[in-house]
C-alpha cells in the first residue's frame, strides 16, 4: 500500500511538472504548480477509493486544486491559472475521451455514448470544482472586507 500510495504522489507530481514546464510557466513556480496537481490528484485518488465515485471525486478533486492555486498565488505573487492548468491536468479524463472515439470508430455506438456522457461528467466536475472554489474565495474577500469596513 504503501509503494502505491508514494507511485501516486510522484507521478502525480511528475505530471504536473511536466505540463507546467511545456506550457512555460516562470521557473520560481514549478514546484508550487507540481504540489497543486498532486493535491488535487491524491485528493481525487483518496476519494475514490472510498467509493465516491468518479463524478464525485473529480468535483472534490478540482475544488482543491483551485484552493491551492489561490493559496500558491498569493505566496508567489502571480496569476492563478498559472497553478490551476497545470493543476487539473491529472484530473483531465483523457482515457475516457479515447475510448469514446475508439468506440465511434468501431461503431459500438451505445458504449461511445456511454464514455461520453462520463467525459462530460467528469468535464463538467472539473469546471464546477474551480467554479465552487472561486465562490468561496470571493465570499471570503468580500466578508473580510465588510468586516473591515464596520
Amino acid at each position: 500500500m504503501f509503494w502505491t500510495v508514494f507511485m501516486q504522489l510522484v507521478f502525480s507530481f511528475l505530471a504536473t511538472m511536466a505540463f507546467a514546464i511545456t506550457t512555460n510557466v516562470p521557473r520560481k513556480s514549478l514546484i508550487a504548480c507540481g504540489l497543486t496537481g498532486t493535491f488535487g490528484w491524491m485528493t481525487y485518488w483518496i476519494l475514490l477509493h472510498f467509493d465516491a465515485g468518479t463524478t464525485m471525486s473529480t468535483l472534490a478533486g478540482a475544488f482543491i486544486v483551485a484552493i491551492a492555486s489561490f493559496f500558491f498565488a498569493k505566496y508567489k505573487r502571480l496569476p492563478v491559472t498559472i497553478f490551476n492548468v497545470p493543476g487539473i491536468v491529472p484530473l483531465v479524463p483523457g482515457s475516457l475521451a479515447y475510448q469514446a472515439v475508439r468506440n465511434f470508430v468501431l461503431g459500438d455506438y451505445i458504449q461511445a455514448i456511454s464514455f461520453s456522457v462520463r467525459v462530460a461528467l467528469v468535464a463538467g466536475a472539473i469546471a464546477a470544482g474551480l467554479v465552487l472554489s472561486e465562490v468561496l474565495n470571493h465570499s471570503i474577500r468580500r466578508f473580510r472586507e465588510h468586516k473591515e469596513n464596520i
